[in-house]
């Protein structure tokens, strides 16, 4: 998933938004975790960028996600990129 949001909508309240954000993602998360494994990897990892534009995209664990959304808006950022991008690993 490579997809810029907007922190603002008109009408909702940014906190709504950010939380629709945190829905897109964990939805997207959900239905590739249903996604057969291909053979010898035992789950699914994913390598995940967040900022302000493709350009200043830092990685970050999925889990911080959430977070890296709050601090971005709170800065003042008009859109959000998120990469998301799932892989088979072995561990």
């Amino acid at each position: 998933m490579k997809r810029t949001f907007p922190t603002t909508a008109p009408g909702k309240d940014d906190a709504r938004v950010r939380d629709k954000i945190r829905h897109e993602i964990n939805k997207y998360v959900r239905r590739e975790q249903r996604k057969p494994l291909p053979d010898g990897y035992r789950r699914w990892e994913f390598l995940c960028r967040v900022g302000t534009s493709e350009q200043t995209a830092e990685e970050r664990p999925l889990k911080e996600i959430g977070g890296a959304l709050d601090t971005l808006a709170a800065d003042g950022a008009a859109k959000l990129y998120v990469e998301i991008v799932a892989t088979p690993a072995k561990h």
